[in-house]
């Protein structure tokens, strides 16, 4: 009998969408495939969709899964991943010894067990129910014993083109497919939030393009450091990051000059939004993306983020908006970019915010305030995007 090992790979609310299921389909074929070349060693990996799975497997025999699964379990619009053995065979005898042969191989000592049979193909002559009491009929004497209701182990018969079997599955990141909802540029700190908040835009679809605010003497190359080791630990969920290093300085000092210390803040926002807004007609961006979490500091009231949002020429979307900053910890951790955002670096803004900044400023009169040196602060924002540094990580 042809039996060997595979990897069959989940996909989640994609398989919702009716016209443009493919399309999503596509996207993520092409991500797992890039992720995958290169490592079939003897044999070729084969990337295809398998009635709602994809299926990847060694052309020449088994799959080496402990290889590729560290490639591909960041991949965003996966669900999850199951160790699986793969048979051409059809018939129920054969089915059965593959099924009891694959349960007793995992070296299990004193559980219970059911099986659960997906039939895809109708066609074929048994139901579901039959199948699964077939197979189980193999393990049960084999000494393991029956639940139907909190088994211990499930094994999973799924009868597609071929069949397959599994018992253990990894949890994926879920989500969409990188880069299937458009671009977004990122306003990327060394903080928390920002790098939370490009996961999680980055989740849904949308491609990350990182805007950093780059302001020395005031902050060391360290904090410039930081925020590149934070977009090369999103690129493991991206594959790549695009991050432009925008020198701030000049904008500051400006800027200090012309508002009250209270003030200063929401015109700093303002400003990077300018920058960010130019920078997304330049990559056809469709959006910015912050980290701010309402209330969470005085410039992240609705009041502020009311007066901050008029210097965008896009829609600013604010995954954080909700959540409170040990959510956002949390977050982080799990994706790893907690230990690079404790470094001791701080950034632009931390260095310029005021003792007690306004917290309900008026946006028009904001507006009003930004109106009299409009043009030479536009002046200084094309300075500063003509001095950018760009580093693809």
């Amino acid at each position: 009998m042809d039996v060997k090992k595979v990897l069959l790979v989940k996909y989640g609310e994609i398989s919702l969408r009716k016209g443009n299921r493919a399309h999503f389909e596509h996207r993520l074929l092409d991500a797992i495939r890039a992720r995958v070349s290169g490592l079939g060693g003897a044999g070729v990996i084969s990337v295809r969709r398998e009635q709602g799975r994809f299926l990847v497997e060694n052309t020449e025999g088994d799959l080496d899964v402990a290889a590729v699964l560290p490639r591909i379990r960041h991949i965003f619009g996966i669900t999850g991943f199951c160790h699986a053995v793969k048979t051409t065979a059809r018939d129920i005898a054969s089915l059965c010894e593959i099924g009891r042969d694959f349960f007793v191989g995992q070296g299990f000592d004193d559980v219970t067990f059911k099986v659960e049979t997906k039939r895809s193909d109708k066609k074929y002559p048994m139901t579901s129910t039959e199948i699964s009491m077939e197979i189980g009929a193999l393990i049960f004497d084999e000494g393991f014993a029956v639940d139907l209701h909190k088994p211990d182990k499930v094994l999973w018969v799924e009868i597609r083109n071929d069949v397959y079997f599994y018992i253990d599955s990894e949890k994926g990141v879920g989500g969409l497919p990188y880069g299937s909802s458009g671009k977004g540029i990122l306003l990327l700190s060394g903080g928390f939030d920002s790098p939370v908040a490009g996961y999680l835009m980055a989740r849904r679809g949308v491609e990350i393009i990182a805007v950093y605010f780059h302001s020395p003497p005031f902050v060391s190359e360290r904090a410039e450091d930081k925020v590149r080791d934070l977009a090369a630990e999103l690129a493991k969920y991206t594959g790549s990051v695009k991050l432009y290093s925008v020198p701030f300085t000049e904008i500051q000092l400006f800027l200090k000059e012309q508002v009250s210390e209270v003030k200063l803040t929401i015109f700093l926002k303002r400003a990077m939004l300018h920058i960010a807004s130019r920078l997304a007609e330049q990559e056809k961006a469709l959006c910015l993306v912050t980290g701010d979490s309402v209330g969470q500091v005085a410039s992240q009231t609705v009041h502020s983020l009311a007066a901050v949002d008029t210097a965008a020429a896009l829609p600013v979307l604010r995954p954080l908006a909700a959540m409170d900053k040990q959510a956002i910890i949390d977050i982080a951790q799990e994706i790893g970019t907690y230990d690079i955002s404790i470094r001791p670096y701080e950034d632009c803004c931390t260095v310029f915010v005021a003792k007690h900044p306004e917290n309900k400023p008026n946006k028009g009169a904001i507006e009003g305030i930004e109106a009299r040196f409009a043009g030479e602060l536009a002046r200084l924002v094309g300075e500063a995007l003509g001095s950018a540094e760009i580093y693809s990580v």
